[in-house]
């Protein structure tokens, strides 16, 4: 007997149980759906962080200065000289100064908003754009220029329809005049990234009531220069401090690596639980197809009797539990493909199936099929045809 036919027989007997064999593929098709929607779920958040990350820049060094106490210092321009001397490495440098709940007003109108200060690299490096007007410039930062760049939530608070441009507003009631306007990314809402006022670094020291910078954002010119400008940068600040402590140099790509890898174990570990399901499916095949040998006893000693021969009856037997996993597979791929989108929605994040965990699904069904159902089948292919017929 070929393949051929032993496929049309396992297929008859399936067709021939349709509950029976349904409730046998149950247990695969859970374990399949299971395994495909949590890995698409896992890996669709994972794949949301880092896609967040890497809009925040990942070849961005942030260097924080806790200093040592007592005077000892170091001027922004020192900071600065760092990417200026190792161009190689560094594409650009800014220091941050941020002075959270600020009163900003324009004649009867005040609200409260974040202000940061920077230099004129600082919307490349934050990756803003200008919708009108210009950004901070050199000047501005070196003659402290009570210039300021806002959000579309801030110019519509204070200024309504009209053209801020020009315009004088007051932080915390120093006078700025307004040089730009940028371009709307939070849909210009009170708690949006466009409730922001910035404003050279220079100047927002002296607002912020503090001499000293403790922070800055270098920009490394390509990924696999990142690792060498750190060691420029911390070279530099050992040598003013001769103390680790007094700084900390850190790039989100190492953060972005720790998450993949975190949800790449946890997705294994889902997986995996899921996967229980799979040899409970596994079992239940088995299970049934000893109930079907038992069955098919005299069907089974009429064939050798006939002159069928042992492969024969193990490979019918074989191919019957790999189509009845098989066939629960691709159920169970339908429905984790369809429940992983619905999750994602509900979730909010990225709904892609994971092409991964479906092809080894299927394969890991298929294999159910065989492993599971060479022993009933081998119970069958070593009946005696004697004792076959004579089974009631």
């Amino acid at each position: 007997m070929n393949i051929t036919q032993s496929l049309k027989l396992a297929l008859k007997s399936i067709i021939g149980n349709k509950m029976r064999s349904f409730l046998t593929m149950l247990g695969v098709i859970i374990g399949i759906a299971s395994v495909i929607t949590l890995v698409s779920v896992v890996q669709g958040f994972s794949d949301d962080m880092v896609s967040s990350f890497d809009s925040m820049g990942t070849n961005n060094i942030t260097v924080s200065l806790s200093g040592r106490g007592g005077n000892m210092n170091i001027k922004p321009e020192e900071m600065l000289t760092i990417a200026d001397e190792n161009r190689d490495l560094f594409s650009s440098a800014t220091p941050n100064v941020t002075i959270m709940g600020a009163t900003v007003k324009y004649g009867s109108n005040n609200i409260s908003s974040s202000v940061y200060g920077g230099n004129e690299e600082y919307a490349k490096i934050k990756d803003y754009a200008v919708a009108n007007g210009r950004f901070i410039s050199y000047i501005d930062t070196v003659n402290r220029n009570y210039v300021c760049v806002i959000g579309t939530y801030v110019a519509n608070e204070l200024f309504g329809t009209g053209d801020p441009i020009g315009k004088m507003l007051k932080i915390n009631g120093s006078a700025y005049t307004v040089v730009g306007i940028l371009e709307e990314e939070g849909d210009s809402t009170e708690t949006s990234t466009d409730n922001m006022v910035i404003i050279p670094y220079s100047v927002a020291s002296r607002l912020a009531r503090n001499a000293r910078i403790s922070s800055y954002t270098f920009v490394a010119t390509a990924a696999e220069k990142i690792e060498p400008a750190k060691a420029v940068i911390e070279e530099f600040l050992y040598d003013v401090f001769e103390d680790e402590d007094a700084y900390n140099v850190s790039n989100l790509s190492q953060l972005v690596d720790t998450i993949e890898d975190l949800m790449g174990t946890l997705a294994l570990v889902l997986a995996g639980i899921a996967a229980i399901s799979l040899l409970v499916g596994g079992i239940g095949i088995m299970n049934i197809m000893l109930v079907s040998v038992t069955e098919r006893t005299r069907e089974i000693g009429i064939r050798k009797a006939i002159g069928g021969k042992r492969r024969d009856i193990l490979s019918q037997f074989v191919i019957e539990a790999i189509i009845t996993s098989g066939i629960g597979g691709v159920i169970g791929i339908i429905v984790g493909a369809i429940l992983s989108t619905i999750l994602a929605k509900l979730l909010g994040v990225s709904g892609t199936v994971s092409v991964s965990a479906v092809i080894l699904s299927f394969s890991v069904s298929v294999l159910i099929g065989i492993l599971f159902g060479y022993f009933p089948a081998a119970k069958a292919a070593k009946l005696n045809p004697i004792d076959a017929l004579r089974h009631d």
